[in-house]
């Protein structure tokens, strides 16, 4: 296996958050070094940077940049105003207002101590919210691979690998995993309408990793899985409610569907950080609406669409809990009931 991918980072002065420009993969291995309020939070709009993990230690490291250049009597004000500005960027993944939030607790219980102080508090938290993400993706990996055996080929859907995460990725990591070890694990993967995440990220990194990839539209899923190509399917997830139900990006919940049809097990891998009991069903979970433009026109070179017609864009779905063979987290794999597994294992720490 090739150099893990670093896809977020500080410059090594810390006036900057370094990372891979999403948006011009694979054609272009771009990074973007960004330290202004309004191209922070442009970055997770535009999904330079995504992915639910991704984004949440992405906004760790934005908080500790804008606050070096907060005075002491405005410090909490403008760390205040900053946080909520990020948080509304987007509303479906629970990691960014989770991360965004724990760095608002960190400078708040600091109240009364030196800006300098608490800024050097809030760059050290951003990196441990960093290395608890390598860790857990290492877990999950390890945790996902023990559902999966030589020669066998798992469907993907959109990017769940080190650019949605940190390193080993979540939904991905078991295929890093493997090919580190010699396993032979394919995958088909769909490419993921309509930003076409899993065409321009996911086959990327596992061709960067020299794992065997072939890329099929997202209406293939259901004839790869009837022939017997598919021995498993692998997804991250942007939000898990208190139930088992796990949005994630539109589309997973027709795979799993399918899945179930012809008795193909479904495993969603994700960290803790990404459970939310404080939602207790898919239903609960706001689903993000985007631009018409990514269906009528974004990645042709005139539209494919009738001018004017009208675009349902939702950028996620909810898998029913009822469809998920098993949920993969660090902390191992759990199996129905979910509100129960869920609760006893996480119960203190979300």
């Amino acid at each position: 296996m090739k150099e893990k991918i670093k896809n977020i980072a500080l410059t090594s002065d810390g006036s900057a958050v370094r990372i891979i420009d999403q948006t011009r993969l694979p054609g272009e291995l771009v990074y973007l070094e960004l330290r202004e309020r309004e191209e922070l939070y442009e970055a997770i709009r535009a999904l330079r940077v995504r992915g639910a993990p991704a984004i949440g230690i992405f906004a760790a490291y934005a908080v500790y940049v804008l606050s070096r250049s907060y005075g002491e009597a405005e410090f909490h004000a403008r760390l205040d105003a900053d946080i909520d500005y990020l948080i509304s960027c987007r509303p479906t993944a629970v990691n960014l207002a989770r991360q965004a939030e724990r760095m608002r607790e960190l400078a708040h219980g600091m109240t009364g101590r030196p800006a300098s102080e608490i800024t050097a508090a809030l760059r050290a938290e951003a990196a441990a919210i960093h290395e608890e993400d390598i860790a857990m993706c290492r877990a999950i990996a390890e945790h996902g691979l023990s559902l999966l055996r030589e020669g066998d080929t798992v469907l993907t859907h959109c990017n769940a690998g080190p650019l949605a995460t940190s390193e080993y990725g979540t939904g991905l990591g078991p295929l890093l995993l493997a090919a580190e070890r010699g396993m032979k694990i394919g995958a088909y993967v769909d490419e993921t309408r309509p930003l076409l995440q899993g065409a321009r990220l996911t086959a990327w990194e596992l061709q960067n990793a020299g794992i065997d990839a072939t890329l099929i539209c997202d209406n293939m899923a259901a004839l790869a899985m009837k022939e017997g190509r598919v021995q498993a399917v692998l997804a991250g997830c942007d939000r898990m409610a208190a139930n088992g139900d796990a949005a994630n990006k539109i589309g997973t919940s027709g795979a799993a569907i399918i899945a179930k049809h012809y008795g193909v097990p479904v495993y969603i891998l994700l960290p803790s950080s990404t459970v939310d009991l404080a939602c207790p069903t898919g239903a609960d979970i706001p689903i993000e609406l985007r631009s018409p433009e990514e269906i009528r026109s974004l990645w042709y070179e005139r539209p494919m669409a009738p001018e004017g017609v009208k675009c349902w864009n939702p950028a996620f779905d909810v898998t029913d809990h009822e469809l998920i063979t098993a949920v993969v987290t660090e902390k191992g794999v759990i199996y129905p009931p979910y509100d129960i597994h869920l609760q006893e294992l996480f119960g203190g720490d979300t």
